[in-house]
C-alpha cells in the first residue's frame, strides 16, 4: 500500500479522537517523540482538545520514559511516562523501514501537524521535514524540538536539560554566593522548550490555515535556555553588567524581594513596587520605616540591604510563617516557602481544583490539571504502547490483513 493509495481511503475529518468543546478538537498531531521536552510540549495540547498520536518504536521498547523510575503503575507504565503524555494516542511504528515510511505519509496527509524532539540531524534522515511531506500535504506544520538545533556544528549532539542550564549561565545564578554552583531543582529547561515548541506549532497551524502553506517550525534547548536569560543577558549585552548569585534568592537590584526567617521557618517577601514596601511597614508594625532616610527609595533600599535584611528578620521571627501569611494576604505579595508536599497538598490548590482524578486501568491517577483553562478537563491517561495502533490505521486506509502484514514484518 503506498500513500497515494492511502490518500484515497483517508477519512474527511482528523479523525474522531479529538476532544469535543475544547478550543483544539479536530487539530491532528503525528508525534515522534519521547522522553521529557517534547511529550510535555505535546500534552499541552492534548489538553486544550488536539488529537496527538503518539508514534513509539515497536522494535527499541517505545518512549524511553516508560522505563524511568523510581516510581510505576506496571511495567512500561512509569509515574513519570504518565506525567508527560496523558490524552494522547500510541501507535507503533518503525521509521526506518519502508513500509513505516509509507504509513508516516499517510498520517500526515490527515495531520495539522508532525512533531518530533530528536536529535538535530534525524528528522530529515526519518523523513520527518516538511520538504519531506510537503507532496502529501502542502498545509502540514513539522515541529522539530531538538538539543541545539539542526543545523550548525551541534546538529548530530544529544542533549539534556542539566546541560544547558550549565552552559546557558544558570548555575552561576542559582544557590548562596559562598556555595558550588547549583542546577534549579526542576528540568526548567526541558518543561520550558516543551511549552515554546507548543506555542510555536500552533502559531505555524495559524500561517497554514490562512495561507494553505506549511513550514518547518525549530525550537532547541540551546535556545529557550539563552533566551530565558532575558533582562539578564540584556544587562550583561548593553551595559557590560554580568549578575552572579545573590544571598537569601535575593532579586538582584530591588530588596525586599527574597527570603526571610520567621519563628518556624521561612516567607518569601517581593515589594517590587514602591508602594509594598510602605503597607509591608504598616503591616509588621513599623510604619516609620517608609519614610526613613535609608529606606525611603529602591535604592536607599538595596544601598542598605544587609541593615534591611537583618532588621526584617529579627521582626518577622516574633511570629509563625502562617500569622504572618494572614496578615499580609492580598496586601504584601508575600508566599509561605513549601516542601513540594506542603505546595501540593495547600488548601489553595484544592480551593482551585488544580489536582485531577485521570481513569486508569489500575486505578485512578492523580495529577496536577493543565495551567490553561479553556473548558472541560479530559483526563484520559497516557496511553499502553501501541494501543490505538489498529484503528488509527484503519482511518488512513490500512484493512486487517494490510495491519496484520505489518506486524508480521515488525514495522508496527
Amino acid at each position: 500500500m503506498n500513500a497515494a493509495d492511502t490518500l484515497a481511503h483517508c477519512p474527511a475529518a482528523h479523525g474522531d479522537g479529538a476532544q469535543g468543546g475544547l478550543p483544539l478538537a479536530g487539530v491532528r498531531i503525528v508525534a515522534v517523540e519521547q522522553y521529557g521536552a517534547g511529550p510535555f510540549g505535546t500534552q499541552h495540547l492534548a489538553d486544550l482538545g488536539a488529537e496527538v498520536i503518539k508514534i513509539e518504536n515497536p522494535n527499541d521498547g517505545g518512549d524511553v520514559g516508560r522505563a524511568v523510575g523510581p516510581h510505576y503503575f506496571g511495567p512500561g507504565d512509569s509515574h513519570f511516562y504518565q506525567s508527560f503524555n496523558r490524552n494522547k494516542k500510541s501507535i507503533t511504528l518503525d521509521l526506518k523501514k519502508p513500509e513505516g515510511q509509507e504509513v508516516l505519509r499517510a498520517l500526515a496527509a490527515t495531520a495539522d501537524v508532525v512533531f518530533n524532539n530528536l536529535r538535530g540531524d534525524l528528522p530529515a534522515k526519518l523523513g520527518l521535514t516538511y520538504d519531506k511531506l510537503k507532496d502529501v500535504n502542502p498545509r502540514l506544520v513539522c515541529g522539530h524540538l531538538s538539543a541545539y538545533g539542526r543545523s550548525g556544528s551541534r546538529a548530530a549532539w544529544p542533549g539534556y536539560d542539566y546541560l544547558m542550564q550549565a552552559e546557558a549561565g544558570y548555575l552561576s545564578l542559582t544557590g548562596e554566593p559562598d556555595g558550588p554552583p547549583a542546577r534549579m531543582g526542576l528540568s526548567i529547561i526541558d518543561l520550558m522548550t516543551g511549552t515554546t515548541a507548543a506555542m510555536g506549532v500552533l502559531a505555524g497551524v495559524v500561517g497554514a490555515r490562512a495561507t494553505g502553506v506549511g513550514r518547518d517550525i525549530d525550537v532547541s534547548l540551546f535556545d529557550v535556555a539563552l533566551h530565558n536569560l532575558a533582562y539578564v543577558a540584556t544587562w550583561y549585552l548593553n551595559a557590560g553588567k554580568a549578575i552572579g548569585r545573590e544571598s537569601r534568592s535575593s532579586h538582584p537590584s530591588l530588596t525586599p524581594s527574597q527570603l526571610y526567617r520567621t519563628r518556624d521557618g521561612w516567607v518569601f517577601l517581593m515589594c517590587n513596587k514602591e508602594k509594598f514596601f510602605g503597607v509591608l511597614a504598616e503591616c509588621i508594625g513599623k510604619p516609620e520605616w517608609a519614610d526613613a532616610p535609608h529606606y525611603r527609595t529602591f535604592k536607599d533600599r538595596l544601598d542598605n540591604r544587609e541593615r534591611l535584611t537583618a532588621e526584617l528578620d529579627a521582626v518577622l521571627q516574633t511570629c509563625t510563617t502562617e500569622e504572618w501569611m494572614r496578615r499580609f494576604a492580598g496586601k504584601v505579595p508575600a508566599s509561605p516557602v513549601y516542601d513540594v508536599q506542603q505546595a501540593l497538598d495547600s488548601e489553595f490548590v484544592a480551593e482551585q481544583e488544580r489536582l485531577l482524578n485521570f481513569a486508569h486501568p489500575g486505578g485512578g491517577i492523580r495529577m496536577v490539571a493543565s495551567p490553561v483553562r479553556a473548558g472541560p478537563h479530559p483526563l484520559n491517561p497516557a496511553p499502553a504502547m501501541g494501543a490505538d495502533t489498529s484503528e488509527i490505521l484503519g482511518q488512513v486506509g490500512y484493512d486487517a490483513d494490510a495491519i496484520v502484514r505489518l506486524r508480521e514484518r515488525a514495522v508496527i
